[in-house]
């Protein structure tokens, strides 16, 4: 089929998500019942719109109002990996949860099917965009709208396909919507993978803008400085410490867009001075005024609580404890909830005003990344002490002092990204996993007991997946 004939629309993505119970995702044909690519991206509204709607089932995945977790951008990255991790746990041993606290998957396990299939759905949704775009010829779809589209699907597309090789390793690697491409695909090896993503976002950081007026002054939309962000964050993953470190010093120099709030307590607000890039949740039935993340996390009762691993983590004068849990009870035990998020199932209201966003990229994390690139890389220690440093100031605890060693140094960075970035985005999961500390971590924490294998630092493929698609090797262990 040509590809001016093809079928993109907001409408398109959703046929996608209905048939994902039952068909491969990225083998779904061509829908004949929504708009075609001449109409979508004829003119700047139509196609601003089609990418609205990948960021709209991105934050908005959710069935019948029922819950607002169900997608791999709704805080499952966020829940399943701090589960798989070793910073929260489920307050019950019934159902599927559990077992990722404990790291006994299997290839049944509904929540990892779910992660797969919505990261491709934004996927399916940014190529859409991507090849729309490239395709439509009406002089009423305006350069700078093709380009910042091509660059904001481009973002969207790497950003996805970052979370997809942390959870599951090899995965397809995607490119279009074309039927006949995608529907046998084998695995592609991670390292291929990671350098598409590079090149969509050093395409991306080329085309975007570096300020926020595409969202109308909100951080809702991918800029210039996102792209630059998870570009410093896939080069620390692929070990290109140079390159990390360049990216991240990049963002951190943009004082007049980022800075680190004193407040704890507003680092996650929708005005937050922080934020690189947030996701605007809808005011879903199963959310109200809160985010995704908040509606799972702060709850009555404690659904998920704070590891005592973590807690006992935190400095004993590290006020991102203060700021970053709630105190709570579960069966007549104190627990603690996280808490970055303050507005959640437990006192969220249909009416109320949505002062949150779902926070994606945030400065913290750039000053986490040139600290870990300078040591690794043998670039500065010194410097990656004084970015630690910022971290620890605003978190109201000591300098560490510049006479640290290279190991020292190395140790404070992983400390500091735990403690920073807890039940966020399951960063302590991947970097765990990265580091090569996850079997020494996690095969010693009492509820993993007895460890069953290091297999389980990577995902099951989902079985659906593999039955419709035999080219689909399933990874080891499962």
């Amino acid at each position: 089929m040509k590809t001016n004939l093809k079928l993109y629309s907001l409408t398109l993505v959703a046929i996608a998500v209905a048939f994902s119970s039952c068909k491969k995702l990225v083998s779904i044909p061509e829908p004949t019942d929504t708009i075609t690519t001449v109409k979508v991206f004829s003119n700047d509204n139509e196609a601003n719109s089609a990418m609205a709607g990948v960021y709209t089932l991105m934050i908005n995945n959710d069935s019948n109002g029922a819950t607002g977790l169900l997608g791999f951008a709704t805080g499952m990255s966020t829940l399943y990996g701090a589960m798989s991790a070793n910073e929260l746990i489920a307050s019950t041993t019934n159902g599927q949860d559990y077992l990722f606290n404990q790291n006994r998957l299997t290839a049944d396990i509904g929540s990892t099917a779910i992660i797969w299939k919505t990261a491709y759905t934004a996927i399916y949704g940014s190529n859409a965009v991507i090849e729309g775009v490239e395709a439509s010829v009406s002089p009423k779809l305006h350069d700078e709208v093709r380009k910042k589209l091509t660059g904001e699907a481009k973002f969207v597309r790497a950003f996805t396909y970052f979370y997809l090789v942390n959870f599951f390793g090899d995965v397809p690697m995607v490119l279009t919507v074309d039927f006949n491409k995608t529907a046998t695909m084998k695995k592609t090896p991670k390292n291929e993978v990671y350098a598409q993503m590079i090149k969509d976002l050093l395409d991306a950081k080329s085309l975007l803008s570096a300020d926020f007026s595409g969202g109308g002054g909100e951080r809702i939309l991918p800029t210039k400085w996102a792209a630059t962000a998870l570009l410093a964050r896939v080069y620390l993953y692929t070990g290109d410490y140079a390159n990390a470190s360049a990216q991240a010093s990049e963002v951190i120099g943009q004082a007049a867009l980022f800075n680190l709030p004193a407040d704890l307590n507003t680092v996650f607000l929708s005005t937050s001075q922080e934020a690189i890039w947030q996701l605007k949740q809808s005011t879903l039935p199963a959310n109200k005024n809160a985010t995704p993340e908040g509606t799972t996390l702060f709850s009555k009762p404690a659904y998920y609580y704070v590891s005592k691993e973590l807690e006992n983590d935190f400095e004993m004068e590290d006020q991102r404890k203060e700021a970053w849990f709630h105190r709570d009870s579960l069966q007549g035990k104190p627990v603690y909830q996280a808490y970055k998020y303050k507005t959640g199932q437990a006192n969220s209201s249909i009416t109320g005003t949505v002062t949150e966003y779902s926070v994606v990229l945030r400065l913290a994390e750039q000053y986490l990344i040139r600290a870990e690139a300078q040591t690794l890389g043998g670039l500065s220690l010194s410097q990656a002490i004084a970015d630690l440093n910022v971290i620890r100031k605003r978190a109201g605890l000591n300098n560490l002092p510049i006479t640290l060693s290279k190991n020292e140094v190395t140790k404070a960075i992983e400390h500091e990204r735990e403690i920073e970035l807890f039940a966020e985005w399951g960063h302590r999961w991947f970097d765990l996993k990265r580091t090569g500390r996850a079997h020494d971590v996690l095969s010693a924490v009492q509820i993993k007991q007895p460890w069953t294998g290091d297999y389980q630092l990577l995902y099951p493929i989902p079985r659906s997946e593999i039955i419709t698609n035999q080219n689909l090797i399933q990874n080891p262990g499962y």
